[in-house]
């Protein structure tokens, strides 16, 4: 079966996660049978895609007509049989128990056609454990997806022991097909990569609340603004519900051992019913002025031990061959929405100082929790998770928030914070910059390359979350650093290619104006909605898309604040010179960078000088184009680009 085969999903359960994997999948296009033990429970599941629906086209996000069909897509079911006769996936998402899956596996079994797949929606539950209660364990995975799911970008795609390979290559299709994200997982592993990272850090903090060694106030002042993870430890326990973060401990508790023994403070919290938001208390008071972090009350110590507990985490999935710490870093990163991996943070304290303070804190109290893995001192030893590795091709620097390699004469730029759709950050800018003059330093670098990581933006615009600006001194400084290193894109004497993939909108599509030419892929949405929030494009995004559309049409792409303009439209209006198809993008936009690198340096640098220069005043650059025009004539790169005219061969430029 491939993903052209399937057509037709069933979705069984309605509530939270059910209905938006329903939505979900109904968006992309497939005919969507979700079901529910009871009509109260499915109808409650149907109106709530009805809703969600409803506030994608309020927000322009879908348009009215696009909502209407995938809600006609979606047909609310109680009959199980009715539901899974004719479908060619199953998706399960039924309560977090084993008891209850399996049943429901049982008696799908006897209705589904024996082609179908199955998959559970289980955020730790055993793959295998479920699989076996079918007669089809080599046609079932697991699929997770993370609430809500109709925002969430990560789907982990777990296999079993019995799982065959296509069926995790199709799940993996299905799940791009539905505009996410998947990550595999794999080995069957409780827990699987987010929650084996992410629960077991709930419960040392609450180990170290409940053992008097920290208190609430400086574990998540540690964990929000040391770290910058995006919420307190505490915080996040009680957002995702301190029982379901006990369920999860104490499947892995009987799993994986003593390591993992849920804190007692924990479940003391489940027995007195104080789950967290949902029941209006947990660690913080939601009745009683809810959450406060205070900025300045974080610990060192705290932040290495935790850092410590994650990367033993981290390297215990790697050294059972879960996922490789690539893997656990981008799960980590778009299902938590950590600034950065795990693997990366540990490798930037240091996993000598990180062992080191497991062994101090396992001397002192003496619980197997701190007990350091086999896997976390080779990988030490080996010099970190990244330590070892070498770039596949090119050369690579180091960057928080983009990735840059120089590959041949190509310097490519990576704006790096898929999690966050690329959004760019007032500390990616200076990054930028530095890129830029790095290129511009090196003689082999003929063109530069500008894409986003991953395939859901180039760059989603510019997050607010990351600005400091206290007054409309800061905010002019901001627009005139962020105009400045954009800037140097555009006046960069070599070609820039932007390779849009995904949104490009607001600060990012600035970003992509000032290059030298646009390649897009057809499932990429462009805009400047920055009037919707009483701003304005601030980025030089006012000048540089007139130069480029005109004026007229420069008005209506700002004043209309829409950010649904398809490839295809921008193609007319001249601000897209390419539209490719999803699959043959990457290699057309480095076809193109190399293409343009091979051209001559010196010529290719007057032809800017001399479009830039007459944009405002024709005169002057009639006048760069004819200084230039002389000053070519005294070239090396002339004379070989008419020798190889001659020799009916590929000129060799070199810049002199």
């Amino acid at each position: 079966m491939e993903l052209d085969d399937i057509n037709s999903i069933a979705v069984l359960g309605a509530g939270n996660m059910g209905h938006g994997i329903a939505e979900v999948a109904a968006l992309a296009g497939y005919d969507v049978a979700m079901r529910d033990i009871e009509e109260e429970f499915v109808q409650d599941g149907y109106e709530q895609i009805e809703w969600s629906l409803g506030k994608l086209a309020e927000n322009e996000q879908i348009s009215e007509e696009a909502a209407d069909a995938a809600l006609d897509r979606v047909e609310p079911l109680v009959d199980l049989e009715a539901a899974v006769a004719d479908v060619d996936f199953v998706i399960e998402a039924v309560p977090e128990k084993m008891a209850i899956k399996r049943e429901v596996y049982e008696e799908v079994e006897e209705y589904a056609p024996d082609e179908a797949v199955f998959a559970s929606n289980t955020s730790s539950l055993s793959i295998t454990a479920l699989s076996e209660a079918t007669d089809r364990p080599e046609r079932f995975c697991g699929m997770h997806f993370f609430n809500p799911p109709v925002r969430m970008q990560l789907v982990e795609v777990i296999s079993g022991d019995h799982t065959e390979d296509w069926v995790l290559d199709l799940t993996e299709d299905l799940a791009a097909s539905f505009e996410k994200t998947p990550v595999r997982v794999r080995k069957d592993s409780p827990g699987f990569i987010v929650n084996r990272v992410a629960v077991p850090l709930m419960n040392e903090a609450a180990w170290l609340l409940h053992e008097d060694e920290a208190t609430i106030a400086e574990l998540d002042s540690t964990t929000k603004h040391d770290m910058g993870l995006p919420m307190g430890v505490f915080e996040l326990s009680d957002m995702v519900g301190i029982d379901v973060n006990v369920d999860v401990l104490e499947y892995v508790h009987s799993e994986l051992g003593e390591t993992y023994e849920p804190c007692p403070l924990l479940t003391e919290k489940v027995d007195a019913e104080e789950l967290g938001r949902k029941t209006g208390e947990g660690f913080y008071d939601y009745e009683d002025g809810g959450v406060e972090i205070p900025m300045d009350e974080g610990r060192e110590d705290l932040e290495t031990l935790l850092v410590a507990m994650v990367a033993n985490e981290v390297a215990r999935l790697v050294g059972e061959d879960v996922a490789d710490a690539g893997d656990i870093d981008e799960a980590v990163m778009l299902g938590l929405g950590w600034p950065k991996g795990p693997a990366k943070m540990a490798d930037e304290h240091g996993l000598d100082a990180l062992v080191d303070a497991l062994e101090e804190w396992h001397e002192k109290a003496d619980h197997p929790r701190y007990a350091v893995s086999d896997s976390l001192r080779e990988i030490a030893a080996a010099g970190g998770f990244y330590g070892g590795e070498e770039a596949d091709e090119g050369e690579r620097f180091d960057y928080e928030e983009i990735a840059v390699e120089i590959d041949g004469p190509v310097g490519h730029i990576a704006v790096d914070r898929p999690h966050r759709m690329n959004t760019i950050t007032t500390s990616m800018i200076g990054e930028l910059d530095d890129a830029i003059t790095e290129f511009e330093a090196d003689d082999d670098v003929r063109a530069i390359l500008l894409t986003g990581a991953g395939d859901r933006a180039f760059s989603a615009g510019f997050d607010a979350s990351t600005a400091s600006v206290g007054s409309g001194i800061d905010a002019h400084e901001m627009s005139r650093k962020g105009q400045q290193t954009f800037g140097r894109f555009q006046e960069t004497p070599m070609p820039v290619v932007a390779g849009v993939d995904g949104y490009c909108l607001g600060g990012g599509m600035e970003l992509a104006t000032c290059a030298d030419i646009r390649v897009a892929s057809e499932r990429s949405s462009f805009g400047q909605p920055e009037h919707d929030l009483g701003l304005l494009p601030g980025w030089g995004g006012t000048q540089r898309l007139r130069a480029i559309v005109g004026e007229g049409r420069a008005k209506e792409i700002i004043f209309t604040a829409r950010n649904d303009y398809d490839p295809e439209t921008m193609y007319d209006y001249g601000f897209v010179n390419e539209v490719v198809d999803n699959d043959e993008f990457e290699d057309r936009a480095w076809e193109l960078a190399r293409d343009l690198a091979a051209g001559p340096p010196i010529a290719q640098k007057f032809t800017k000088m001399a479009m830039h220069a007459g944009r405002d005043d024709t005169d002057a650059g009639l006048e760069v184009e004819n200084f230039a025009f002389g000053h070519l004539f005294e070239t090396d790169d002339l004379w070989e680009g008419l020798a190889a005219f001659q020799q009916d061969r590929e000129p060799e430029f070199e810049g002199k």
